[in-house]
């Protein structure tokens, strides 16, 4: 757990016990502990000069209180990191400025194999300062939607999010939760009919887009600097973007099969959660299996809106749905 701060594990077990045991001897921990009497020592002088423990005269240790010795050394990590964020927008500005005029070798890295290309797929994300911009498309290469670790940890330190998912994209096992919990956290999603490949961009700085599968049959891809190419690709995204449909999704769908009745006032969550998805281009046996349903279930229940909103074809119940208001964007 403390680990992030510099502790070792021996480290972190030793000022535990402390916490409840103070006043103790080497010997003491190391029974209590069961760890060698060595690394158990070796473990008290560390604590001791981070100023986490205490030493006695009489070599007994008392734990220094967490509040103040824990909170000393977080805010000790708090401002180096504010000092290597410094340090990394200036060598950026240095990277940037040593790279005009660099040949295309140093523009442009080629990536082979799919460790390598999921290492820098997050790579690019944690290098973001403000925005991330992705297409996403099936199948998922190097690293589906739900172990993108990278994503939650750049919207905790401000950065902005905005993807476009291939239409097919949504018939894919799983896609709607990811991408519910993604638009809880801030993410703004959009849909195209057809995306021209993958891609990911950090800021204007650096761009990864695939290749082809090499000859022994492992896929590649090309990390790009900024360049003419990743200002096409910067522009090529917006203009995706602008045209995309806005992803809109329903947060609550019940765990069985729910009745055809609609609340007092309108369509039931899941109702709406079904014309959002037939409405995003699905077809009624990928809706049906991205909610659980039967197909049956999913056409009865289409039969009930439509008399519920007084119209004859799906066409009209699409744009009475607009128009009412029941497929509205996701509500956490």
């Amino acid at each position: 757990m403390l680990d992030v701060l510099g502790l070792e594990p021996d480290d972190e077990h030793v000022y535990r016990a402390l916490l409840g045991r103070p006043n103790s001897t080497t010997i003491v921990l190391s029974d209590q502990l069961d760890l060698p009497h060595a690394h158990v020592d070796k473990a008290l002088s560390r604590l001791v000069e981070w100023g986490l423990v205490t030493r006695s005269a009489d070599e007994r240790f008392t734990a220094a209180p967490p509040a103040m010795a824990l909170g000393a050394l977080i805010s000790q990590r708090r401002d180096g990191l504010r000092m290597a964020e410094h340090a990394l927008v200036t060598f950026a500005e240095e990277h940037r400025a040593a790279m005009t005029g660099s040949s295309i070798s140093d523009l442009i890295e080629v990536v082979t194999g799919v460790d390598a290309i999921r290492h820098r797929f997050l790579q690019v994300q944690q290098a973001a300062r403000t925005q991330v911009r992705s297409f996403i498309t099936a199948p998922f290469v190097a690293l589906p939607p739900d172990e993108n670790t990278a994503e939650p940890m750049a919207i905790g330190r401000g950065v902005q999010f905005r993807a476009v998912l291939d239409r097919a994209v949504l018939a894919e096992p799983g896609i709607l939760d990811d991408a519910i919990d993604s638009l809880r956290r801030g993410v703004q999603l959009r849909v195209a009919d057809q995306l021209p490949m993958k891609l990911v961009l950090a800021d204007a700085d650096l761009g990864l887009v695939p290749l082809a599968v090499t000859p022994d049959g492992e896929p590649g891809a090309a990390l790009l600097h900024r360049s003419g190419l990743l200002d096409a690709l910067d522009a090529l995204f917006e203009t995706v973007w602008r045209t995309a449909d806005p992803l809109a999704l329903s947060a609550e769908v019940g765990g069985s099969e729910p009745t055809v009745e609609v609340g007092p006032h309108g369509p039931t969550e899941l109702d709406r959660r079904i014309l959002a998805l037939l409405l995003a281009g699905l077809t009624d046996l990928a809706a049906a299996t991205q909610l659980g349903l039967s197909q049956r279930t999913l056409h009865r229940r289409l039969r009930h809106l439509m008399d519920l909103a007084g119209v004859r074809t799906r066409m009209q119940l699409g744009a009475s749905a607009v128009r009412n208001g029941w497929a509205e964007p996701l509500r956490a």
